[in-house]
């Protein structure tokens, strides 16, 4: 495909792209001057490339969208639903066409009477006194007699100033700071950077058995290098989730116009930004969530009224970023889900019978909405209904290493919530250890860890065959990871209750929360994830593989895939659970902590909820703005503190990265120590730097309060 094609066929798209929502957006608001004129643009800029490279059933097309357009822009036309359906199915042929191109280097033979009649008859509502030159001119033709030539004019002339819109110096500073890459380019340079960490990791461990060497300065500044190179590769990587929301209007309008529906779409956090290859994965997946919405979720409008709900329904779209992820949420005020029909169909499919349907709760009937082949439809439209449904959902979100969640209300409507890594390519993991054998688990999947054994106050028990751990309210059943990967300290004899020390990671898969008891936890890195070996592939439980930097290769566990391996099945596992609510004990709330030193010798303590990240940094690296110290992170100038308000001494420092509603604060340590449980409750709130101050490890502990220095941050101007 020559340079020039390329180049056409990245600017339509992006045309394309904008058109949909654009155009829905115009049929709502039909006075709106400065979008009309968006519109107009696209088509005309697509019309004159066409005319340059000689793409005539593209031209055809979008000449006939620009001539309709300039009627409107006259005041000749107005804005009916036909007049928007009509561009829409201009948009669509449009599209179809490029993608045969793109495919093919050549324009389809073929013709869009079709379309080209639709576009006349919106026109044809006009007085033929009153139809535009171009329109009698075409009188009688089969729309294929354009000046071609003229057509290349108007190319040339698409760069210019249009009429009625005004350019500036900034608009072509803009415009002079935009290139275009290759996306193969941008994967090339993610792959020579992944590298690049796992050498860099290799070099850290050599640093940390071999003390006081003369390479420790020259690879404390690499790792500084490394991780900013990271960084903005990322960056390159990253594009705002609203290019992934950009056809949810069109399909809102669609399920309205053929289900005589009244719906409102609203989206927020379109600027929330996310690596390209997860930013794919997820299209469809939330495309067919807001089909779900608005075909099964939302009432007509009659319906809606004679609850007492107004007439137009409501979807909501929202993204954020939550520490290194992403969420994003699909609410809708529709009816929610009918447990009757539920329980009726769990029924018929055999997925359970009616006394364990009896003992579920709502919550837990629910979830059977994942399940294959699961659907309530009564009938069968061109938008869902086809028993295709939230189990494909889940499975395509699980792949990329996210979760969803679900809760509804029925009569009240119902919300989705996925959980995402913002990057498949390097991701955040906890490295723990069964039998001398080490795993990488993903970071994102960890709710919590729960140390167990004598001592800890929390013990394994065992209800009817199934390991269980009495944490807070719940019972939480359990995986011996060593059982289902065939390894184990041949010295024990799988003797679990031997008292010992262990870990339990708790996560939750499929809806379940469950916990996987292991041996120890290692550290918490950034790994480089390698897809795993073709050998391998039919072992599920593992997603990939990644290099730790003594040089082992290790596997990273799959959560959804290994609690299917485990055979925990959602409605045994409740059932189980359900029985023996009565052996349930009110146990302290536990706390997750970070153990660090700073300041005086008392030792110090975080919230490992709010904790985003652990730096180690160049104290010359820190600047002042304001008079108040700022560190480079994510693009932005990010607040630094110091526990004693002393100045850094030293060559590096260490700086713990909290986060919070989306802000962050750096909090310079003099070490990191450990990870710890608390198995008590803290204050909830404070107005001093210090939230508590604890017994932990047999020693007085003060709990730093990072919403104490966050507070200091939003009373000074910038912000975070």
């Amino acid at each position: 495909m020559d340079e020039i094609l390329s180049e056409f066929l990245a600017e339509t798209n992006e045309g394309l792209a904008e058109l949909d929502n654009a155009l829905v957006l115009f049929e709502r608001s039909p006075d709106d001057e400065e979008l009309l004129a968006k519109i107009f643009r696209v088509f005309h800029t697509i019309k004159g490339s066409c005319g340059f490279i000689g793409l005539e059933r593209l031209g055809s097309i979008a000449h006939r969208a620009e001539d309709i357009l300039d009627l409107v822009r006259e005041g000749k036309l107005d804005i009916t639903p036909d007049f928007i359906t009509a561009l829409l199915g201009a948009v669509d042929r449009i599209r179809t066409l490029t993608a045969e191109l793109e495919k093919n280097g050549q324009e389809p033979n073929g013709e869009d009477e079709d379309i080209l009649s639709l576009m006349n008859d919106i026109a044809g509502a006009l007085s033929e006194k009153d139809a535009p030159p171009a329109e009698q001119e075409d009188a009688g033709s089969d729309g294929n007699d354009q000046s071609w030539s003229s057509a290349a004019n108007d190319f040339s002339s698409a760069a210019k100033p249009e009429e009625g819109r005004k350019t500036n110096a900034s608009e072509a500073d803009a415009a002079q700071q935009t290139l275009r890459v290759n996306v193969d380019l941008l994967e090339s340079m993610m792959t020579v950077v992944s590298e690049l960490v796992l050498t860099r990791n290799q070099l850290l461990q050599t640093a940390r058995t071999t003390k006081n060497t003369m390479f420790n300065t020259p690879l404390q500044r690499l790792n500084q290098v490394v991780t900013e190179l990271q960084e903005s590769v990322m960056k390159t990587r990253m594009q705002p989730i609203g290019n992934a929301w950009s056809k949810m209007p069109r399909i809102v309008r669609d399920v309205c116009h053929e289900l005589g529906k009244k719906i409102d779409l609203e989206m927020r956090g379109q600027d929330t930004e996310l690596d390209r290859q997860v930013l794919e994965m997820i299209k469809d997946p939330l495309m067919h969530m807001v089909r779900n919405a608005a075909d099964h979720g939302i009432e007509d409008p009659f319906e809606r009224v004679k609850v007492g709900k107004p007439e137009t329904g409501h979807i909501v779209l929202n993204a954020y970023h939550q520490g290194g992820h992403i969420i994003i949420q699909i609410s809708d005020d529709g009816r929610g889900l009918a447990l009757n029909k539920i329980k009726g169909k769990a029924l018929q499919a055999g997925w359970a019978s009616q006394e364990q349907l009896n003992k579920l709760s709502p919550q837990q009937i629910q979830q059977f909405i994942f399940r294959p082949g699961f659907s309530t439809a009564e009938r069968v439209t061109s938008v869902s209904g086809r028993g295709v449904g939230m189990d494909v959902v889940r499975t395509n979100i699980q792949k990329i290493g996210g979760t969803v969640e679900m809760t509804s209300t029925e009569g009240r409507g119902m919300t989705f919530t996925i959980n995402i890594p913002l990057t498949l390519a390097i991701v955040p993991a906890l490295i723990i250890e069964v039998a001398g054998a080490r795993f990488a688990f993903p970071q994102l999947a960890v709710s919590e860890l729960v140390m167990v054994g004598k001592g800890t106050g929390m013990e394994i028990e065992t209800i009817n065959g199934t390991p269980v751990l009495r944490l807070r309210d719940t019972l939480l059943p359990l995986i011996y990871l060593g059982d289902y990967l065939k390894v184990w300290d041949k010295r024990k004899e799988h003797a679990h209750d031997d008292g010992e020390l262990r870990y339990v990671v708790v996560t939750r898969a499929a809806g379940i929360p469950y916990g996987i008891v292991v041996d120890h936890v290692l550290d918490m890195e950034e790994i480089v994830v390698k897809p795993t070996s073709s050998n391998l592939k039919e072992v599920h439980i593992f997603s990939g593989n990644t290099i730790l930097g003594d040089g082992t290769v290790i596997m990273i566990l799959d959560p959804s895939q290994l609690l299917q391996a485990a055979n925990l099945r959602e409605d045994l596992t409740h059932q189980h659970l359900a029985d023996h609510k009565h052996l349930l004990e009110t146990t302290a709330a536990e706390n997750m902590l970070l153990l660090f030193k700073a300041g005086d010798k008392t030792p110090k303590a975080a919230p490992l909820k709010m904790v985003s990240r652990l730096r180690e940094i160049r104290s010359a690296d820190i600047e002042l703005s304001n008079g108040r110290p700022v560190l480079q992170h994510l693009g932005r100038l990010m607040p630094v503190f110091r526990f004693d308000d002393k100045p850094v001494s030293g060559e590096n420092a260490f700086l713990i990265i909290f986060e919070h509603d989306g802000h962050h604060f750096g909090l310079l340590v003099d070490q990191v120590l450990d990870i710890a449980t608390y198995n008590g409750s803290l204050a909830e709130s404070s107005a001093d730097m210090l939230l508590d101050t604890i017994i932990l490890n047999q020693q007085s502990t003060d709990v730093v309060n990072p919403l104490w220095y966050m507070s200091s941050v939003h009373q000074s101007a910038g912000g975070v």
